[in-house]
């Protein structure tokens, strides 16, 4: 499975959109947790890991911000993510890293695992290796 981006539906009104999600049609898998990064400084990055098991969908709720997937193929491609009403779907094993974060910006992040710090692989070679698994 590749990376993909999911449009959520997109109710207008004059008063202010609504954007929602819900099981199964928007969200591949059930919802186990939620969180969400915000306030990182000019030239930070975050992620630098994939999971074992673990999938998520990342929404840029506010501002704007790229994140870049390599995938076990070694192919690497760039999302930037600047609009509440679609979100980027990353399966398990796949690379991911967060930059280029605008001022104010706010990534939510849909996880169908609870927190396990066993499920991650934080070393790049690792995580190549696991095409030969």
């Amino acid at each position: 499975m590749k990376p993909k981006i999911i449009n959520f539906p997109k109710i207008q009104d004059p008063r202010g959109n609504l954007t929602f999600m819900q099981n199964p049609s928007q969200i591949p898998f059930e919802i186990k947790r939620v969180f969400w990064i915000y306030d990182v400084p000019g030239g930070e990055t975050r992620g630098g890991h994939a999971y074992k098991e673990q999938e998520e969908i990342i929404i840029a709720i506010s501002g704007s911000f790229d994140v870049v997937i390599t995938d076990l193929d070694g192919s690497v491609k760039k999302y930037s993510l600047n609009r509440s009403y679609y979100g980027l779907h990353i399966p398990a094993k796949t690379w991911r890293h967060m930059e280029n974060f605008s001022t104010n910006s706010l990534a939510l992040h849909i996880s169908s695992s609870s927190f396990s710090k066993e499920d991650y692989i934080r070393d790049f070679e690792k995580f190549k290796n696991l095409k030969n698994v």
